[in-house]
């Protein structure tokens, strides 16, 4: 019988703590609603340089696997890349909101976002021998 309790106090903490993720991430998504309306992927592109991003995302943001997570073409949402990058406890240090604002995460999102994606495979004679 004590089991039992303690299984549906588990499963009630994990109700629980999953609305509150589900409702940090809404909040997030309300926060960047109007930010992306004014989001300048030149200007993201300076701060994607000027933050560093660059030296472990590469120029383009196509990753590596020693250095860092491809990012570009099709970035995360805008809203998940502020949670992840104000909270990270990995390897990336967190940028907090005095050292990248808000508008200029919504600007380096909006650079990622314009990078196009590479040719497909098939279409280079080279890879097709």
């Amino acid at each position: 019988m004590h089991a039992t309790t303690h299984q549906a106090r588990s499963k009630r903490a994990s109700r629980f703590i999953g609305l509150g993720l589900n409702l940090g991430f809404a909040i997030a998504l309300l926060a960047f609603g109007g930010a992306a309306s004014a989001q300048s992927a030149e200007k993201g592109k300076e701060g994607y340089v000027k933050h560093g991003c660059w030296q472990c995302h590469g120029f383009q943001g196509q990753g590596s696997a020693i250095t860092g997570p491809k990012l570009a073409p099709d970035p995360k949402p805008l809203a998940f890349m502020e949670v992840f990058l104000r909270n990270t406890k990995g390897t990336m240090p967190p940028y907090y909101q005095h050292i990248l604002s808000k508008q200029d995460l919504a600007d380096i999102h909006a650079y990622l976002a314009s990078i196009p994606k590479g040719p497909d495979y098939k279409s280079i004679p080279l890879l097709n021998q």
